[in-house]
């Protein structure tokens, strides 16, 4: 269920894998997303399921609803209604977990446990050219954060994420550390490495999980399965 888990002070980070859950084929067995046709008293239990291995309530874990997009949303309690359409949440809460929703596209997770503010941004493609990244980040610094640490966790990596090489060159335009070559040697994006290079560039000490979602079949990826489910990055403060 939980791997690569660390620790930053009092922040807690992990990233799930695809096993311990309830689903059934193609979703099984963690799937976290509620938007991909599971059963969503599966993924409801899935969630619960979570929730207890990081040692808290359901209710106290927000999701977002993703759309490859750059808004941020200040997370102060449980949703009162549907989650958000944003990309990345931010709190000051201890004992408030946040979760991003990926299958190829690149969670990052992000905290400054001096001043007690964490965020977790969910960086595809479309996110990494629009500056989600550093949209999370300036709404962290708007609460105070001033020394960064992050994790960035399993994702499709440079070698296997193919693109046309008019959409390569319109990232790279923008990232450039992006641009790649799949092991083909067609025009291919890294978006992994374009997001360490905007958290670099922003001042944070990053960590990456070197895991390619399509290469590793502990990972759900859409880009190799087409209907699957989605693991989650999860950052979380202790009250102590």
């Amino acid at each position: 269920m939980l791997r690569n888990t660390s620790a930053a002070g009092q922040v807690r980070f992990a990233f799930t894998d695809r096993h311990g859950g309830v689903s059934a084929a193609p979703y099984d067995e963690l799937n976290l997303g509620g938007h991909v046709g599971d059963d969503p008293a599966a993924v409801t239990r899935n969630r619960e399921l979570l929730a207890a291995a990081i040692g808290l309530a359901p209710d106290a874990v927000n999701y977002m609803n993703q759309v490859h997009g750059n808004a941020v949303a200040v997370v102060d309690g449980p949703w009162t209604g549907p989650a958000p359409e944003v990309d990345a949440l931010v709190t000051t809460q201890p004992g408030r977990a946040l979760a991003v929703l990926v299958a190829d596209c690149v969670p990052v997770l992000l905290a400054d446990p001096e001043a007690g503010v964490i965020a977790v941004a969910h960086a595809g493609r479309p996110g990494l050219a629009a500056g989600m990244v550093p949209a999370a980040i300036g709404a962290m610094r708007d609460l105070g954060a001033r020394k960064l640490v992050a994790r960035v966790g399993p994702a499709v990596c440079g070698r296997c994420y193919e693109v046309p090489e008019a959409m390569r060159a319109d990232v790279a335009a923008v990232v450039p550390e992006a641009w790649a070559v799949t092991r083909h040697g067609t025009p291919a994006l890294d978006v992994p490495a374009g997001v360490v290079a905007q958290l670099r560039a922003a001042g944070a000490a990053v960590e990456t999980v070197a895991t390619c979602t399509i290469e590793d079949p502990h990972s759900y990826s859409y880009r190799r399965d087409g209907v699957t489910g989605r693991f989650a990055g999860v950052a979380w403060m202790s009250h102590t």
